[in-house]
């Protein structure tokens, strides 16, 4: 009886923790700043907890910042985030593919234009710094793409900046910041 209680009590203060956490109407926003404009994404914890939570850390600490975007094939993607501009470097780590997680997976929004996930090589726990954005309308053309990579985020404003990028364009700064939720 006493285990249970405390197996309890634990249960109910896990689910007090996170209901306080998600309940602060906050979600994380992204601003790169290119010389071409600005970009803005909204970021998904809840589909990607340990993606968004590189990513806003990467960001906080300047590693974005002066990096081109190294990747782009017209109505594909634009991809950036390697500090050595040559689409194999990294943070020095990685992060799980959380694609992998059924749970999440179904929370991920689909491949489509405007939607920003990680890059990866063939090992599905690979990804680290390096993420793409989607460019194209078409959907169909992302099929491929969907439940294979951890899409994390969304393009809310400046998605004609991301129109304009090409190979060797500047995030010349990167910013994180938090914004009220839109319900």
């Amino acid at each position: 009886m006493q285990i249970g209680l405390f197996i309890n009590i634990g249960l109910f203060i896990n689910i007090v923790t996170a209901s306080f956490s998600s309940s602060d109407n906050q979600l994380s926003i992204v601003t790169i700043k290119t010389d071409k404009g600005n970009i803005i994404i909204e970021l998904y914890p809840e589909c990607a907890p340990v993606t968004v939570e590189n990513f806003v850390k990467l960001v906080e600490s300047g590693f974005y910042d002066g990096i081109t975007f190294h990747r782009y094939v017209k109505g594909f993607v634009i991809q950036g985030g390697d500090p050595d501009g040559t689409g194999t470097g990294g943070p020095g780590w990685t992060i799980p593919g959380e694609f992998q997680n059924p749970d999440l997976r179904k929370k991920m929004p689909p491949h489509e234009k405007g939607v920003i996930a990680m890059a990866r090589k063939p090992d599905p726990d690979s990804a680290g710094s390096q993420f793409y954005i989607c460019l194209n309308n078409d959907t169909n053309g992302y099929v491929h793409l969907n439940g294979s990579y951890t899409t994390f985020g969304r393009v809310i404003d400046g998605i004609d900046v991301v129109d304009k990028l090409r190979e060797g364009d500047i995030m010349n700064e990167v910013t994180c910041s938090s914004s009220d939720k839109l319900n």
